[in-house]
């Protein structure tokens, strides 16, 4: 049995960071200049043929940590039956936590926040019954401030999903504008090793803007990941990958969906 603060060795890595930013095709995002220069670290790496799996945002979302749309094609609300990436995660006792901006706290299941910066369209895990039915799990579901608190304690979990809020994540604002505030929030964590320690941090989008052929900005960066030259895997991916790389990474079971055939984004990592 894991103990509390124990951490589960990966394959790959121990801590997995993905961070969804929203609605951007994948030639706008990859000419970004924040966006390059992350790419072209000696620990950065483009995914130039990572696609999407549906518009609008949600059933991308739900995709993440379902290894399916579970047939959704808008942002309603949606409780979905099933397992997910959180059970795979516990039956191997691997902490998680997922991190929103603006979001109420105690299990709000509401489709915004009272400001309209937290849409619950764009936090899968709220939708998913056996979490947001069981308040323990919907606990795991915080204020993304949360963050801050666990680098300070050195208690950041091994797998941290987290949402900017819709003017962050370029929602409702721009590219220029989320990339700025990226800049400014990533460059301080990246200097401490509460975060970065043997962690992979996964950088993606949603969906592209125009409707097809839905190809988006995705990146690797992190201390698993191996130098190369040209800083580009042109291997097939989509948002399927994520699950599949997580359970290739701590011999987890599959969730029998589309990650079963999904490429884990592994071919990089050490």
């Amino acid at each position: 049995m894991k103990t509390a603060g124990q951490i589960v060795k990966g394959k790959y890595f121990d801590r997995f960071f993905l961070i969804t930013f929203e609605n951007t095709d994948y030639a706008t995002a990859v000419n970004n200049p924040y966006l390059k220069d992350l790419t072209s670290r000696p620990d950065g790496i483009l995914l130039s043929n990572y696609f999407a799996v549906e518009h609008p945002s949600e059933p991308n979302y739900i995709a993440q940590i379902y290894g399916s749309t579970a047939g959704i094609l808008d942002d309603g609300n949606y409780n979905i039956i099933g397992n997910n990436l959180v059970d795979l995660l516990e039956d191997k006792g691997i902490s998680w936590n997922a991190y929103m901006e603006d979001f109420p706290g105690n299990c709000f299941t509401g489709a915004f926040s009272s400001d309209h910066l937290y849409a619950r369209k764009h936090n899968p895990f709220i939708s998913m019954v056996n979490i947001n039915s069981d308040p323990v799990r919907c606990a795991k579901i915080v204020n993304a401030d949360q963050l801050d608190t666990d680098i300070s304690t050195n208690s950041v979990p091994q797998f941290v999903y987290y949402t900017p809020n819709i003017n962050n994540d370029g929602h409702d604002t721009n590219l220029t504008f989320a990339m700025t505030w990226f800049k400014n929030w990533l460059e301080p964590k990246l200097q401490e090793p509460a975060f970065t320690t043997n962690t992979l941090i996964f950088i993606t989008f949603d969906e592209s803007k125009t409707k097809e052929p839905n190809q988006i900005f995705s990146s690797l960066l992190g201390s698993p990941v191996q130098p190369n030259k040209s800083h580009d895997d042109g291997t097939p991916y989509t948002h399927y990958s994520i699950a599949k790389t997580i359970e290739e990474n701590w011999g987890l079971n599959s969730l029998g969906r589309n990650d079963t055939t999904a490429n884990p984004f592994t071919k990089f990592l050490v």
